[in-house]
């Protein structure tokens, strides 16, 4: 998994509005990085709802928040109009970036293997370091502390 001091891996990802968003190209600013296992699932819903619900401290706090997935751009698309997402999901649809962040793992649920994202953020400074990982995330309470991390960021 990339760690705490270790430069971001660059990527450039589509989102479900038909975009595509580039890492490097967010350099200057704080970046939320959320990888999260599935598109209109209960924890994935709570947690992108979470950070919709920040969403305006977030973007005070001159931070971007982007949320990663394998699913398709047009599931992105449907999910965000469902939950008026007002922030980017992007589509990695062949794992390439969940893997090269390390979040995309051989999961055990009721006895059953399948590979999958593991629930992890990823908080990346201006100079596009990572400054924060959160991994194995529980939903309740990350996203105000996400945004405490922010703000602390921003005072450093």
């Amino acid at each position: 998994m990339v760690a705490e001091g270790q430069k971001a891996p660059d990527f450039t990802l589509p989102t479900g509005s038909g975009e595509t968003i580039t890492l490097s190209d967010l350099r200057g600013r704080t970046v939320v990085l959320y990888f999260y296992p599935r598109d209109n699932t209960p924890g994935c819903t709570k947690e992108a709802c979470g950070f919709r619900d920040l969403y305006q401290a977030f973007s005070d706090a001159g931070a971007v928040i982007l949320g990663v997935s394998t699913d398709s751009p047009v599931s992105h698309e449907k999910f965000a109009n469902n939950y008026q997402l007002p922030f980017p999901l992007l589509s990695d649809e062949d794992a390439a970036v969940s893997t090269a962040y390390g979040v995309y793992k051989e999961k055990n649920q009721y006895g059953r293997k399948s590979m999958g994202i593991e629930r992890t953020t990823f908080l990346i400074d201006g100079d596009g370091v990572v400054r924060k990982v959160y991994p194995r995330v529980k939903v309740d309470g990350h996203m105000e502390q996400v945004l405490e991390d922010v703000r602390r960021l921003g005072r450093e």
